[in-house]
């Protein structure tokens, strides 16, 4: 990682706390930034006549018009016409805005005809070589932006090491974003028995910018015909916005409450707001006085057994689930220096994204600053 890229994320990390104080603050009205993905001089993927900025555009104005009819929640378009809007534009709307929520809407594409389904992407890190695929195309739109290179300060979408460097920055919002998420992908499966391809976590750069909970989604694949003719109609663009505006208010409704009065964060409905849920056996040993500290080395919904050789040979793996997420983990110690040794060796052994989380009271938390502990 460069040193421009280090300072910018040294930055980003202050920007982002004195942003969530200020998002804390002021909830009166729910807000949320519908983002068309691609438009003008990009027009994503094409495919069989069906044309992603195209979809993108009429799927997102479409669940816009559901939810301006609901009181309480305020709409903000990122873009409503054909046109090019940088991608580091599309995230400081949304925390200029103070938005509760940022959707990036988009469509999926492959070289085979074969693959078809919805997914839907929060910020994290996963190391599946699909799942890079989407980080680095939908990432790519930078390099039409004019001096893109001072722009994101040494960032550069095909590079897999720059995509790890994305990884962090939203942990705290992880858990609200895979619980929209999850909310978006039951809807297409179980009320319009779409095929889910589910939720996945990736390093993106419109996500990782914005201070609030998000995702990606992913329509389906213009690659399929079937699937592609679908998305392209009227009847179905709809079907499809209807879906993600329900989960949308869904989501209001759990944070929110019936009034629209915020809830803390200890009376959430569905799901806690902390970023990682433990296990039983994490529960057991964090119930000692010391705190417990363990390094992750990724996330994904897959589950892999413990002595897969996907963990490069490390020993004293753990892991948890939640919000239809595993969480891998590394080690386990009590002590500060360890604790950096051990995220030491995980990086050196190929997790570059590697980090130490703390394990207190029966719930976990990444640690940006060991030392402030």
């Amino acid at each position: 990682m460069t040193t421009n890229l280090k300072n910018f994320f040294c930055t980003a990390f202050a920007s982002l706390f004195l942003c969530s104080l200020s998002f804390a603050q002021n909830h009166s009205q729910f807000t949320v930034i519908l983002d068309a993905g691609h438009g003008g001089k990009d027009p994503g993927n094409s495919y069989h006549g069906f044309v992603e900025k195209e979809i993108a555009l009429k799927t997102t104005l479409k669940v816009g018009e559901i939810l301006e009819k609901e009181k309480g929640i305020k709409v903000i378009y990122t873009r409503t016409s054909d046109v090019f809007i940088e991608l580091s534009k599309r995230p400081k709307i949304a925390n200029k805005a103070n938005a509760n929520l940022f959707i990036s809407v988009h469509c999926n594409s492959v070289k085979n005809f074969t693959p078809s389904g919805t997914e839907t992407f929060v910020m994290g890190l996963s190391r599946s070589d699909m799942n890079l695929e989407v980080a680095k195309n939908e990432n790519s739109v930078i390099l039409l932006e004019n001096n893109y290179k001072e722009t994101y300060q040494g960032f550069n979408p095909k590079k897999p090491e720059s995509l790890i460097g994305l990884t962090m920055m939203q942990e705290e919002n992880l858990n609200n974003s895979i619980n929209l998420a999850t909310k978006i992908q039951n809807n297409f499966t179980h009320n319009l028995d779409r095929n889910t391809r589910g939720v996945k976590q990736q390093p993106l750069w419109v996500l990782d910018a914005a201070y609030m909970p998000g995702v990606l989604i992913e329509l389906g694949f213009l690659s399929n015909f079937e699937e592609g003719k679908f998305l392209n109609s009227d009847e179905g663009q709809y079907k499809m916005a209807l879906q993600i505006a329900n989960a949308i208010k869904s989501y209001k409704k759990d944070y929110l409450g019936e009034e629209g009065v915020r809830s803390t964060p200890t009376e959430v409905k569905e799901k806690p707001v902390h970023p990682i849920e433990t296990s039983e056996k994490l529960k057991t040993d964090s119930s000692k006085k010391d705190s417990i500290y363990k390094i992750q080395l990724f996330a994904g919904t897959q589950k892999i057994e413990l002595d897969s050789k996907s963990f490069k040979g490390l020993k004293n793996i753990s892991t948890t689930f939640s919000n239809n997420m595993y969480r891998y983990m590394y080690g386990e110690t009590t002590n500060k220096e360890e604790a950096k040794k051990l995220k030491s060796e995980a990086q050196k052994t190929g997790f570059s994204g590697a980090y130490i989380v703390l394990i207190k009271d029966g719930k976990a938390s990444p640690v940006k600053d060991i030392d402030k502990f």
